[in-house]
């Protein structure tokens, strides 16, 4: 019989577990006025606050929460222009131009956070690794095949191989080579080390609302202070300020799941992920125990729908214990990220006649480079300098008519998920949890969301999303609300986790 390993009971990202904050920042009490403000404190916040203040800009950095606390820091840090099979799609939807731009906004990334860690002599594990996309089922060797021409008609340095340098059953494989890898949070930590000696100001636990248009623009945050500016970029995942109501009916929220696993095997190195689903996303880790930690990801799902998460990271531990000699099971997260209908990100200017707005989202979870790209078009878009990259990522850009049906049948899901969480009925009581346990409830009469902590301690909120009225659903794997239409996600208190909600869910209570 095989021996298995436990899960850890409670999920946590390495990156965050080993990188330490510097420092803690402010929350915001007052009024203030920048040049620049940027909201949202991942990886595109961070790089775009960076960059601005080199220029000269004075720039307010804020986040809800903390600072690389929420995608960037669940990542797999992969820094590469090989995003799954993509240039095949690109080519024949968007056309060549947009599929070599694409590449090389990605490239030009990866350039970039290169030549950056070697400017500041940064310690963040960066190593040059080849990406590879492989397939062990039949089927998909065709799609790979197509994608090695793509990748030889755009000039992409790859090559085409029935082998890989990990243990596992492969048919074949296309090789992006020379892409990185690393730590990012330490690798973000510096640069918000050199944005606050630039003069930036940072506040944490600040959450922007609204923004007042205009010639000065000014951000509104939960407390009703204003940072009046030139500029105003969101950089906040699901953009805090929707314009016209245009990016909810264009994206869509999907989760999925990493394991960090101490294993026997000789890891040779190399970045990896399957064409075929379920996808399974596979790097290592040089930690400082001189041990080689194995990150195994996937199980990829629309927020808030699908099986009970917890049996996401079941099946990668059972993947992982058939391929791998596995000795510890040291670290499980998941990550969060937006798909839009043609799968390149939105970035630059909030709406077409908007010049001073900007957003950046919609990475599909490939926002090392992507983040990083957003944040390079946004500096030179506010410095009205050209980028050759401004129309492939403009948000306001056509969408063909493929894109336009892929964008029904999300809304269509979106709607179908509002009706259905309406009519489902609870029959569990609150009183009747398991410690540990949550789960939707009946309460006088009405559903709602309970958990009950290890303590004993009774957590109830109204199950209704404060952000479009959807019914939030019991996440066991992260103990978290998620709502299946727009991927908001709420602490078991109700406190956002994720937007696009601004507001808690509201705290109910039993009668007595």
């Amino acid at each position: 019989m095989e021996k298995t390993y436990d899960l850890p009971k409670f999920p946590e990202s390495y990156w965050s577990e080993t990188s330490s904050r510097q420092s803690s920042y402010a929350i915001l009490e007052e009024n203030i006025e920048v040049d620049i403000a940027v909201v949202g404190g991942g990886i595109s916040g961070v790089t775009a606050a960076y960059l601005l203040a080199q220029e000269g800009f004075k720039v307010a950095l804020i986040e809800a929460g903390q600072l690389l606390n929420g995608t960037t820091a669940h990542t797999t840090a992969k820094i590469t222009a090989q995003h799954d099979l993509i240039y095949d799609e690109l080519m024949q939807k968007a056309g060549a131009e947009k599929a070599a731009l694409y590449y090389k906004a990605n490239n030009d990334a990866l350039q970039f956070i290169k030549e950056t860690i070697k400017l500041h002599k940064m310690e963040c594990g960066y190593s040059v690794q080849d990406a590879y996309v492989y397939t062990d089922s039949e089927a998909y060797i065709t799609k790979l095949e197509n994608e090695m021409s793509a990748y030889s008609s755009l000039g992409i340095p790859g090559s085409f191989t029935d082998q890989i340098p990990l243990q596992i059953p492969v048919k074949a494989a296309v090789i992006m080579q020379d892409q990185a890898q690393f730590h990012p949070l330490q690798y973000l930590y510096e640069l918000v080390r050199k944005f606050v000696e630039a003069g930036g100001f940072i506040y944490e636990k600040t959450t922007a609302i609204d923004v007042e248009t205009g010639p000065l623009p000014e951000v509104i945050t939960s407390k009703g202070h204003r940072i009046k500016c030139k500029h105003v970029v969101s950089c906040t995942h699901f953009p805090f300020f929707d314009g016209h109501g245009f990016y909810f009916s264009r994206m869509h929220a999907d989760r999925s799941y990493v394991l960090g696993i101490h294993v026997e095997d000789d890891i040779k190195g190399g970045m990896y992920i399957s064409a075929e689903d379920p996808k399974r996303s596979i790097r290592y880790v040089e930690t400082s125990k001189n041990t080689r930690l194995l990150l195994i990801g996937g199980q990829s799902h629309k927020t808030g729908q699908g099986i009970c998460t917890i049996n996401y990271y079941e099946e990668l531990k059972r993947y992982a214990e058939h391929h791998f000699r596995v000795k510890e099971i040291a670290y499980r997260w998941s990550a969060q990220d937006l798909v839009t209908g043609d799968k390149i990100p939105y970035i630059g200017r909030i709406t077409e006649s908007s010049t001073n707005v900007f957003v950046a989202t919609g990475y599909r979870k490939w926002g090392m480079t992507n983040g990083t790209a957003a944040a390079l078009l946004i500096r030179d878009l506010i410095m009205k300098k050209d980028n050759a990259y401004e129309e492939l990522y403009a948000p306001s850009r056509s969408m063909s008519l493929g894109t336009i049906a892929n964008l029904i049948v999300d809304n269509a899901d979106v709607a179908k998920h509002l009706i259905a969480g309406k009519l489902e009925m609870a029959h569990k009581r609150a009183e009747d949890l398991a410690l540990d346990e949550g789960s939707v409830v009946l309460l006088h009469g009405k559903r709602a969301g309970a958990y009950k902590s290890e303590d004993g301690k009774l957590f109830l909120v109204d199950t209704t999303c404060t952000h479009m009225g959807c019914e939030v659903e019991w996440n066991n794997g992260d103990r978290t609300w998620d709502c299946p239409c727009h991927g908001s996600r709420f602490a078991i208190n109700g406190d956002v986790m994720e937007g696009p909600a601004e507001e808690p869910l509201k705290t109910l209570h039993l009668r007595h």
